[in-house]
């Protein structure tokens, strides 16, 4: 999952950034509503998590412009002090989806982010299942055969991402947009590794089992949708 995170206070920002990667998330900052909203506009995100005090654009102003103008309905989280019942009817009535009060329980952000960036699922909820692979998105576990499976924070954002989006061909710009941060050096061969990676985890060990993650040359990887 991508997400944006608009907040001025460097420390709070920095904060949430390396919370949210111990989720396994690509986080990008942007200090300030101009540089925010320029982000939201031009970058794909799961949710974006606005301060409503910023400089230069205000978060109820990044709001009108996301929703009024730029019709973009990504998911956001309202973040700030002000906690007035009146703040929030503002806030929802502009088109957040969610507001936190600050000081808040770092768990609750989360629970919050991952409510939002919920897609509705087949499956189980919180579990993303594709033959007898299984991984579960709460507690970022993956077994295959019931046998554990151990990756990397990026190996399990890139399995993530190809499992919710089952039957889909993704591109190597797609994966790259939704599991890197803006700010990562990503080469041209990237994707490419990090699916050889994943491969050697979850189809090497597993012979008598169907590949996971299928390669249509030319136009990306995907996820068979009809994989029992």
């Amino acid at each position: 999952m991508r997400v944006l995170v608009i907040e001025d206070e460097h420390k709070i920002a920095q904060f949430i950034k390396t919370g949210l990667e111990i989720e396994s998330w690509a986080v990008d900052l942007a200090f300030d509503g101009e540089a925010g909203l320029d982000l939201a506009t031009t970058e794909k995100y799961d949710v974006l998590v606005i301060d409503l005090m910023l400089p230069k654009l205000s978060g109820i102003e990044i709001i009108h412009i996301l929703r009024d103008k730029e019709h973009i309905h990504t998911p956001i989280l309202i973040l700030t002090a002000k906690g007035a019942t009146g703040d929030k009817v503002e806030c929802l009535n502009a088109g957040a989806d969610d507001y936190l009060v600050k000081p808040f329980v770092f768990a609750e952000l989360v629970a919050r982010i991952r409510a939002l960036s919920r897609r509705p699922l087949t499956q189980t909820e919180g579990v993303l299942q594709q033959s007898n692979l299984i991984v579960d998105t709460i507690r970022h576990e993956v077994s295959r055969n019931k046998k554990k499976i151990t990756l990397s924070k990026r190996e399990y954002s890139l399995l993530e991402f190809l499992l919710k989006h089952k039957g889909k061909v993704k591109s190597k710009d797609e994966i790259i947009q939704n599991v890197w941060s803006y700010e990562d050096d990503v080469l041209p061969n990237t994707v490419e590794v990090y699916i050889n990676y994943l491969r050697e985890k979850i189809d090497k060990p597993f012979p008598k089992s169907k590949s996971i993650i299928q390669t249509i040359r030319g136009f990306g990887y995907k996820v068979d949708n009809n994989e029992k």
